[in-house]
């Protein structure tokens, strides 16, 4: 597919995205000039409306955003940009020009994961959750084998919704020891990044 930079003035806006996260880190504009840059330098380089010149985002900085692949949309006038950030992206200094964190995110089990560190800092007294952290990482490192164990037991048999549901029971005990021993979900995906060959 070949890019249209004939529809905006030789501008199309690039949409950049990190190749990791999947969260977008912001919003520019390349013209033809730029997209080549981009390309023979491996850091992505827009064309700077204000000042009127190509510009290489990191040059002042050394925030640099380096390239990974480019997607360009149904009607050929806009790019969407996977890159790999050396450091936040926004001249403010935050992670993206929208002002959020640029935290890889497990949809429900990040959400989940939210709650729980809520409950471990509240511990609430009619929360299961709270009470957990209140008996202390034995306690809770012993529910996480006693759920192991009746998931090893359902899984030899063939009953699938008691197979769910201990699967379930086993992922959640295993988010609150996680958290218990200040982890996150995230840190073991790092590490098992980390073995991928």
């Amino acid at each position: 597919m070949k890019i249209d930079f004939d529809k905006n003035n030789g501008l199309v806006p690039a949409v950049i995205q990190d190749a990791e996260t999947k969260n977008v880190l912001m919003q520019g504009y390349m013209n033809e000039e730029a997209y080549m840059q981009t390309i023979k330098t491996k850091r992505v380089t827009f064309f700077s409306r204000s000042k009127n010149r190509l510009w290489t985002k990191g040059e002042t900085s050394n925030n640099y955003l380096n390239f990974v692949k480019a997607e360009i949309d149904c009607d050929n006038d806009s790019l969407l940009v996977f890159v790999k950030p050396d450091g936040p992206t926004c001249h403010k200094g935050t992670d993206t020009c929208w002002g959020s964190d640029n935290n890889e995110e497990y949809g429900f089990l990040s959400t989940l994961e939210n709650v729980i560190s809520g409950r471990k800092m509240n511990l609430m007294e009619n929360s299961y959750t709270a009470s957990l952290f209140k008996k202390g990482i034995n306690k809770i490192a012993q529910k996480v084998g006693e759920e192991a164990i009746e998931l090893v037991i359902e899984s030899k048999d063939n009953n699938d919704d008691l197979f769910i549901n201990e699967s379930a029971d086993l992922l959640f005990h295993y988010l609150i020891l996680l958290q218990a021993k200040g982890y996150k979900l995230n840190d073991v995906v790092k590490q098992l990044k980390k073995r991928q060959k």
